[in-house]
């Protein structure tokens, strides 16, 4: 029986060693990510040597396989870098703003706002090279929307927050599918395949579209850690150290919402990321924000690149959205049930 003990407690011990140790975290993230993108250079309907795949980068190979990484595959790989970088973030952001393990970019009406936009561009067929663009502001207009209503004379209503963007969602997403019910068919399938979230087709124009905002947005999240820490403790206790909390909450959730709007403006409405990455981050280094933060964009980094890997192994592109959701359920339910064993010593 005490061998058995040891054996079924030796992995959170571990785990707990880890901990200690957030700066080998970072490195071993980092250099996951890299090697992931390298193979994800090598891979797709025409394979490539890792010697091939450096000469077209030098642009010394030859013209169809510098076509193939500088054309198609980079491109596609540096937008699911920044997709998954903001999602992870924004997630990790709006987790420790709202103090809910399950907020996520669809909480505060987000992704519904962007999806309603886009929805309706597509099915009606206008303005269709817009629709980046339009996504982005309708996710920023319905964000602005529940901030107003969550604010009170003493600020921001964490409930009234959270109540006002679950109220926003389920409204856009029935006007949503009052649209695709009356859409043509090869309408709905492009706008199906927008809200399952995809990275098909992803070019430069995108990469320069939204890489100012999501690169100043990780940034400015990133110095958010001590921030975030004394928010943890309890609103009585940010007062007594000096945080305005209204100040505070519109800050983090402007720089989380300008993250989730950039994402979903590139790759559509990715799902899972933003939930399940910064639950497994603080699993790693723990609830110090410092780390969460930027670990976060790092990891959602690596899980999108690895999903959008995974989908184009196949006969058959899948829609990333897809893939992430295949991997973030079960991983999601795994990572509950870790943090329920270490919460009751186990």
């Amino acid at each position: 029986m005490t061998r058995l003990s040891f054996s079924l407690t030796k992995p959170w011990q571990h785990l707990t060693l880890v901990q200690n140790y957030p700066a080998l975290v970072t490195v071993v993230l980092t250099v996951v990510l890299v090697l992931t993108i390298g193979l994800s250079l090598t891979q797709g309907s025409v394979s490539l040597t890792g010697t091939e795949v450096w000469q077209a980068i030098l642009r010394s190979g030859s013209p169809m396989q510098q076509t193939i990484i500088w054309e198609l595959r980079l491109p596609r790989i540096i937008a699911g870098v920044l997709v998954g970088a903001s999602l992870g973030m924004s997630g990790a952001l709006l987790q420790g703003m709202l103090r809910n393990s399950l907020a996520d970019a669809y909480i505060l009406g987000i992704s519904a706002g962007a999806g309603l936009v886009a929805i309706v561009l597509i099915t009606l067929g206008l303005f269709l090279t817009w629709v980046p663009l339009a996504a982005w502001l309708g996710a920023i207009l319905v964000s602005l929307l529940v901030y107003t209503l969550a604010r009170t004379s003493v600020g921001i209503s964490i409930e009234r927050l959270i109540l006002g963007g679950v109220a926003f969602s389920f409204l856009l997403f029935s006007i949503q599918t009052v649209f695709l019910l009356f859409a043509e068919e090869g309408r709905v399938q492009a706008a199906l395949i927008w809200l399952t979230g995809s990275l098909n087709g992803r070019g430069w124009s995108e990469v320069k579209m939204s890489f100012p905002y999501i690169a100043i947005a990780l940034l400015l999240g990133s110095t958010l850690g001590k921030t975030m820490n004394v928010l943890s403790l309890g609103d009585d206790l940010a007062v007594g150290l000096g945080i305005s909390l209204g100040r505070s909450r519109i800050w983090i959730g402007a720089i989380a919402t300008l993250l989730a709007a950039s994402a979903v403006s590139i790759a559509g409405l990715v799902g899972f990321v933003g939930l399940v990455v910064p639950h497994g981050v603080r699993l790693l280094v723990g609830a110090d924000y410092r780390w969460v933060l930027p670990l976060s964009a790092i990891a959602g980094a690596w899980v999108l690149t690895l999903s959008d890997l995974l989908a184009r192994l196949g006969a058959i592109e899948l829609p990333v959205g897809a893939v992430t959701s295949l991997l973030g359920c079960p991983l999601f339910i795994v990572l509950l049930y870790r943090r329920s064993k270490l919460a009751k010593g186990f």
